[in-house]
Parts: C-alpha cells; structure tokens; sequence
C-alpha cells in the first residue's frame, strides 16, 4: 500500500546536497537539467522542449508535494530530483505494509560522483526513521546501469523483473528490488 507522502516542509542534507521541496524560482534549474539528450530517457520521459514544459512539471511537483529537489550547496543551484512515487506495478509485497518507489534524476554534470547514492541513503533515512515506512521499492530499466549501482549501494535487494512503458510509448525490461525497515518487525 502507499503511504501518505508530503514533502512540504522536509528539509534533508548530505554533505554536499541540500533536499528540499521544489519552488517556483527553480523552474531554470529544472530546464537546465531536463533539456539535455540522455538525462531523462534514462527514466523513460523525453527531454524537455522548453522552459513551459518544465514549469508544469515543476507545478506537478508543487501540487503533488512527493518530489524533492537536489540542491547543490556550492552554488545554491538545483541539479536533480528525488520523488517518493506511488507503487503503480503489482509487486510480491504484503498489502498492509506501507511504502514508496523512490526515483530519481541527477544533471548530467554531475554524474560519476556519487551523489545519488548519497541522496538516496539520506531519503531512506528520513523515511524509516520519520515517517516509519515498512519498505522503499526501486526500479531501473535493466540498461541503465548507474541506477543499478545506486541501487546496489543502497543495500536494496532484487524483487522481480518486468516491463515498464515510458512516456514515449517504447517498453522497457526493467528491475524491481526492495528495502524493508530494518526497525520495523515484518
């Protein structure tokens, strides 16, 4: 089952992140990452064709309040997101158990530096310890293999294969793991 996610007021830090609620103001930041070939066919949506479409994805994120920014601090610019999605594929898990499907995109630029790794374990904290989530669930397309290395550095474990459809209307294999709570008796 899905658990209530609102993103409002979370406030998490890394080391070298700040994750935080989307704002109006961040519409450019959003385009800036959006727009470049590769970054968003990784989860299956189309680059961004202009500065409009990113501000209606950037009102999806503040009307649906499940979508973190990823703000680099050194410059105060925001360089990814993470959003606590609502699990829409049949998965084998307990029904009176509660939980999300993290997902998540990173600016090119700074790919390579683990800084998703990082953003997702701080997330799954956050999760666990706050909100008292039973378990996370991820998913990558089985050829993006920098999700999975996120995936395997956050201890997530395999749970099954399937296809997923993307938003340009091709179908992709991909993977789901999970990751329970580990202070919650299951």
């Amino acid at each position: 089952m899905n658990a209530p996610v609102d993103v409002t007021n979370v406030q998490l830090e890394t080391p070298r992140l700040l994750l935080r609620s989307f704002r109006e103001s961040d519409v450019e930041d959003l385009y800036a990452y959006a727009s470049v070939d590769g970054v968003g066919q990784m989860a299956g949506w189309k680059p961004h064709a202009s500065i409009e479409e990113s501000r209606n994805i950037l009102n999806m994120f503040l009307r649906e309040k499940k979508t973190l920014a990823l703000v680099w601090k050194e410059t105060g610019s925001v360089i990814g997101s993470l959003g606590l999605e609502p699990i829409e594929e049949p998965l084998p898990l307990p029904e009176s158990l509660q939980g999300r499907e993290i997902g998540f995109v990173l600016s090119k630029d700074y790919w390579g530096r683990g800084l998703m790794p990082e953003t997702v374990k701080a997330v799954i904290d956050f999760c666990f310890q706050t909100w008292q989530f039973d378990y996370l669930v991820c998913s990558h397309f089985i050829r993006n293999h920098q999700s999975r290395r996120v995936v395997e550095k956050c201890g997530f474990s395999y749970l099954k294969d399937c296809t997923l459809r993307t938003d340009f209307g091709t179908e992709e294999p991909s993977r789901f793991y999970v990751l329970f709570n580990p202070n919650k008796v299951r």
